[in-house]
């Protein structure tokens, strides 16, 4: 079967490989959807920390069952991959945190993903779909580290919340803000991405960021947010939370950055705030995003903004993050 590979930073190759065969306790099965994320675009660029090559991307899927183990799955079942494979021994995962394992591997960054018509995958990665079509389950897992940065901030229903930075990160983090009944304003510097946010997906208020920006946002809630979420993976935009966020509140980080980080203490301690970070997302919080989105307390699929054939991935992967009006690219293997 034709897979592709990141050989090395700008280097994506077609190469023959055998059939794979499950191993005790994994499923065989066919790629159908394969969503395009950030971390595809940096390794391909050669930015993507905590990263190894050569290697075969894609960890956002949608999968169908071919063969399984006895048990809950079925041939022709429609499953989200759970790509975080952790070790279930260190302290982190003996807390029940299993996304910050000391030993995490993510499927497609330190493991072969989706690239490939088939893969073999743990059947404890799989998580049925039910209703949901293709291009929904593609979404679950960026969805997932939204859900989980919400999570995080453990919002209560009315609270003011800015996020800030919509890219697909962002807005999954304002799609599951609102559904947790958040006052919601999104913040970004590029008007595509403000006008897609607050009127295509009906996210919030809309906000540029600069100097005015605090004064901007207690005018709109009358106070400054109880919580700021920042996925934007900018240094100076993290920075300048700690200047956003009300007294008594909580700050987010959901995106990162190669560098360190320096706040200003006596206001941090000032106003007491909580600083957290959002790394990925918990086996319970893939099912928890299902259910919502069978429940249709949640619209994603306008996120699908491009759309190619896995055929065409080779060509067009190094080149998407210019196209126009880019929020998801999806590659569809349907067409094989």
């Amino acid at each position: 079967m034709q897979t592709l590979v990141l050989k090395e930073p700008g280097v994506l190759a077609w190469s023959e490989a055998p059939e794979p065969r499950p191993g005790q306790g994994e499923a065989l099965v066919r790629v159908r959807r394969c969503g395009v994320c950030g971390t595809d675009i940096h390794a391909l660029a050669g930015r993507q920390p905590f990263f190894s090559y050569p290697r075969r991307l894609g960890h956002e899927l949608c999968v169908e069952v071919i063969t399984a183990p006895a048990g809950e799955l079925q041939s022709g079942d429609l499953c989200a991959v759970e790509p975080y494979y952790f070790c279930g021994t260190c302290p982190a995962c003996r807390a029940g945190k299993t996304n910050c394992c000391q030993q995490l591997k993510v499927l497609g960054v330190h493991l072969d993903g989706g690239h490939a018509p088939q893969i073999t995958v743990p059947v404890d990665k799989l998580h049925r779909a039910g209703s949901l079509q293709p291009d929904q389950i593609a979404l679950v897992e960026p969805l997932v580290i939204g859900a989980h940065g919400v999570e995080r901030a453990a919002l209560r229903a009315g609270e003011p919340v800015v996020i800030l930075g919509l890219g697909p990160i962002g807005l999954a983090a304002a799609i599951f803000a609102r559904a947790a009944g958040a006052r919601l304003a999104c913040v970004d510097p590029q008007p595509g991405r403000l006008a897609f946010a607050c009127e295509t997906m009906q996210l919030g208020t809309g906000f540029r960021p600069g100097e005015t920006l605090a004064d901007a946002l207690r005018r709109h809630f009358g106070q400054l947010p109880a919580v700021v979420i920042d996925a934007t993976g900018n240094a100076a935009s993290m920075r300048g939370c700690f200047q956003l966020a009300e007294h008594g509140g909580r700050i987010v980080f959901l995106g990162l950055f190669i560098g360190e980080m320096v706040f200003d203490d006596p206001n941090f301690h000032r106003r007491e705030l909580t600083l957290l970070a959002s790394r990925a997302g918990l086996t319970g919080t893939f099912q928890e995003v299902i259910r919502s989105m069978i429940a249709g307390r949640v619209e994603v699929l306008p996120l699908i903004t491009h759309r190619f054939s896995f055929a065409e991935t080779a060509e067009r992967l190094a080149g998407i993050h210019h196209e126009p009006k880019l929020v998801k690219a999806m590659i569809d293997f349907d067409t094989l």
